[in-house]
């Protein structure tokens, strides 16, 4: 009992804070009332089709999603809903596509992913496993640090105590009796929040670095030619907010140009400015050492992440674990990319019903597209066709708020 009034203590005091946290006005101009949210019906995000529905269905080669979902399963079997399903997916002998396409329309049922308004095309992004040069040791060269989870960051899981606020979570540090939010890019990097003695790797590039923080995941190479491969650890809480997007609204950087080579590029011809860039975004991701065995980058699913097959979604949407077709283009381009897709991952990014970020794998052409990639593209999550049943479709309202 103490324990989970403390927890609700905590919860309380981070909620009344982040509601009381606006930002001061710039001017003293009056500000226009809002108005009052319209009632709508709510709107079925995960809505029921078949698969006549599911555009490029019969085009693709489902076979290499097979494999990503069976590492789905090792997770989801012990789940109710899944359980049956990924029993007889593990012990399917047959595995040509002809008989995994019959598998899956007989087992599974198509909902395509909606907004809140009803609308069905959403933004998809790309994201790979950079490669970056670094030590053990701080050095001249190798001065900037990969930091592991700090002692002091405190995570509160809200579903714990209000059932409604499912997979949000608050993050913070206590002054004193006081629960504050934990400290920015800005505050970690050379403020009073640099975590001393939680320095995990050094590396010799703050653009990398940082571009390392926006993947999740990655490979150090040390300089006796070890890989050491990091992954996701914690965040410090704070949002996220794209750099790309800030050149261009100063004028710095052109629309097309936006993209992970070109802010690199801008970072290099504008040394002086890059640290006042990369601390707008206020985000901080911790990391930690993966062991050497593991044959890929962890998603958030606890699996490793399989090149071209494995999806980030916003996981109030979309459930992990779910294999999801994906009709979107090519980067930069209009050639079709439809595939079958596992919602194995997630990132502070990916917020939204429509909205997912594609894995692209290791190396300079999985970093070219993923950089590249900023496409609009419909989804469809397959579910076992229990679910139908049960009639527990999320209900999205249309003028959604979630905090304050």
């Amino acid at each position: 009992m103490k324990n989970q009034l403390t927890l609700f203590a905590i919860a309380s005091l981070l909620l009344l804070q982040a509601c009381t946290m606006a930002p001061k006005r710039t001017t003293e101009a009056p500000q226009p009332v809002p108005p009052l949210p319209v009632e709508t019906a709510p709107v079925v995000v995960l809505q029921p089709t078949d698969w006549n529905s599911v555009t490029g269905w019969a085009e693709d080669d489902i076979r290499p999603a097979w494999d990503a979902f069976l590492r789905s399963c090792a997770v989801l079997k012990n789940k109710p809903l899944w359980q049956e399903t990924c029993v007889q997916a593990e012990s399917l002998q047959a595995q040509d596509g002809v008989t995994l396409r019959q598998f899956i329309e007989s087992r599974f049922v198509p909902h395509q992913v909606l907004n809140s308004d009803g609308s069905g095309e959403g933004l998809i992004t790309g994201y790979y496993e950079p490669l970056l040069k670094g030590s053990r040791k701080q050095s001249k060269r190798y001065r900037y640090p990969i930091y592991t989870t700090p002692d002091e960051l405190l995570v509160i899981d809200l579903g714990e105590v209000y059932p409604e606020l499912k997979n949000m979570r608050l993050r913070g540090r206590l002054q004193g009796r006081k629960v504050v939010p934990y400290y920015s890019r800005a505050e970690i990097e050379g403020g009073p929040g640099q975590p001393k003695g939680k320095e995990l790797l050094w590396v010799d590039d703050e653009v990398d670095l940082f571009f390392l923080q926006i993947q999740g995941s990655g490979r150090v190479e040390l300089e006796n030619g070890e890989i050491v491969r990091v992954g996701y650890s914690d965040q410090n809480g704070h949002p996220y907010k794209s750099v790309g997007r800030l050149l261009v609204e100063r004028g710095e950087l052109a629309l097309d140009k936006a993209s992970m080579q070109g802010i690199k590029a801008w970072g290099q011809k504008n040394p002086r400015k890059l640290p006042e860039l990369l601390q707008q975004n206020s985000s901080f991701v911790f990391f930690r050492e993966l062991p050497a065995n593991v044959t890929g980058p962890l998603g958030s699913l606890g699996v490793p992440l399989t090149p071209g097959r494995s999806l980030a979604i916003d996981p109030r949407v979309v459930p992990q674990g779910a294999p999801v077709f994906l009709a979107t283009t090519w980067p930069n381009t209009d050639k079709r990319l439809h595939r079958l897709m596992v919602a194995q991952d997630t990132g502070g990014a990916i917020k939204g019903n429509v909205r997912a970020d594609f894995f692209w794998g290791f190396g300079p052409d999985a970093a070219n597209q993923a950089g590249k990639m900023r496409q609009t593209g419909k989804m469809w999550v397959l579910m076992p066709a229990s679910y139908v049943s049960q009639g527990d479709l999320p209900l999205v309202p249309v003028a959604q708020k979630t905090c304050c």
